[in-house]
């Protein structure tokens, strides 16, 4: 058996079953596979080497790890390609002025509620393809007079209150919220979808006012920096001139179009806010392109699946080799930045393709020991409340279902 799959130990402790996972700004926006602040905070705790400096997060999604990481002091990066998960993590991991957050909630409310809609000539609409296919025309003016009164707010703490409009977007569209991808709600039940829209709006602002005020009680320092190169492709020169010492992160399990679709999930709320290639997202992040120019791809901890998988669907074998050539060189331009002593900690999860698992922790492991690290251990728990589809089709036949991942594997590494 695998010498990583070896390693493994299950640990009920890192459940946290009953753990309040939206406390400070983790409450701000939804966002597929999130992972969830307990993980993050105890990783850091346990451990962060002695004089940590700098966490670095390089897959940063909405920013838990980055959040965590000024709770303590630290200093903090984090990259994404999704623009909307940029936004989502330079906000939550920013200690906003409460006065003036709310003197423009304030405003806001008045507004709403002593102006009227119609007749509003500076009211924009974004023209994005098939923009009435997701929104009704009254829901659109309202979202367009929404999107006025948060373009019209100082830019030192607008984009505060574009993260409850994203979300805000997703929710009053005629997407199934269940879903990640984008689908349609049925047919029969669009006339009667019609959400109080400045209600939504309202609530969730006044959620992410008290996830400020508890996080600007409690921060240590906020200094956090994201960016949105890939480490796929390299890691800007003289990024990390001091090093990197520890890394808390969880990456993708597999390329967004089969896996978790971070981009079609982000979509609308990219496309309102003006984002270039909203539509493109999914294609940018890892695995999103086929990776043809290599021909063949060794690995240990991934050559018996990807055998099993290519007998039987060429296609898929392709997507998940792509995924992992990805994931390989992204691991490979990291591994040299890291201080010696530093700690590695991967959250990953371990898909099923073709009814087959992708051992993704071993192979996490496997890369990273490549590169001159030695593989401490892998925490195995349960992820009942991690936001994932609870079902998919992991042979893609129609009606094939099965239930998607219930482990997270908790990769431990040191340099």
């Amino acid at each position: 058996m695998n010498k990583y799959i070896n390693n493994r130990v299950a640990d009920s402790d890192w459940d946290f079953l009953t753990a309040n996972t939206k406390e400070y700004t983790h409450c701000y926006h939804i966002y597929p596979a999130m992972m969830i602040p307990q993980i993050a905070r105890r990783l850091i705790k346990d451990f962060a080497p002695q004089n940590t400096k700098v966490l670095f997060d390089p897959y940063c999604g909405t920013g838990t790890s980055l959040i965590e990481a000024n709770l303590v002091g630290y200093e903090n990066v984090g990259t994404d390609l999704n623009p909307l998960a940029r936004l989502i993590s330079k906000v939550k991991s920013t200690n906003y002025n409460y006065n003036k957050i709310k003197n423009a909630v304030d405003s806001i409310n008045d507004n709403i509620f002593s102006s009227s809609i119609n007749g509003i000539d500076k009211i924009q609409i974004p023209n994005f393809i098939n923009i009435d296919y997701w929104f009704s025309k009254e829901i659109l003016n309202k979202l367009g007079f929404l999107q006025l009164l948060i373009n019209e707010l100082n830019e030192e703490i607008r984009d505060f209150f574009l993260v409850p409009f994203s979300e805000t977007i997703r929710e009053v569209s005629y997407t199934r919220n269940s879903e990640f991808k984008l689908y349609r709600i049925e047919k029969e039940k669009i006339p009667f979808h019609n959400p109080d829209v400045f209600k939504i709006f309202l609530t969730k602002i006044n959620r992410n006012v008290l996830g400020l005020i508890e996080y600007n009680n409690n921060v240590k320092q906020t200094n956090t920096k994201v960016f949105d190169f890939n480490t796929c492709a390299g890691i800007p020169q003289n990024l990390f001139a001091n090093g990197i010492d520890l890394i808390v992160t969880s990456p993708p399990y597999g390329d967004s179009r089969t896996t978790v679709a971070y981009g079609q999930f982000s979509r609308l709320a990219n496309q309102w806010l003006g984002v270039e290639d909203a539509s493109g997202v999914d294609n940018n992040l890892m695995g999103g392109k086929n990776n043809v120019e290599y021909q063949t791809f060794e690995l240990k901890s991934a050559n018996e699946d990807l055998q099993f998988i290519k007998e039987i669907d060429y296609k898929r074998y392709n997507e998940v080799k792509s995924f992992l050539i990805d994931y390989k060189k992204s691991i490979d331009n990291i591994s040299p930045l890291i201080n010696e002593g530093g700690m590695i900690c991967y959250v990953v999860g371990n898909r099923r393709v073709k009814n087959r698992q992708i051992q993704l922790d071993a192979i996490t492991a496997e890369l990273f020991e490549n590169n001159g690290f030695k593989h401490i251990t892998t925490i195995v728990r349960s992820i009942p409340n991690k936001r994932m589809p609870s079902r998919n089709s992991p042979s893609n036949v129609i009606g094939d279902l099965s239930a998607t991942m219930t482990k997270e594997y908790i990769v431990i590494l040191k340099k």
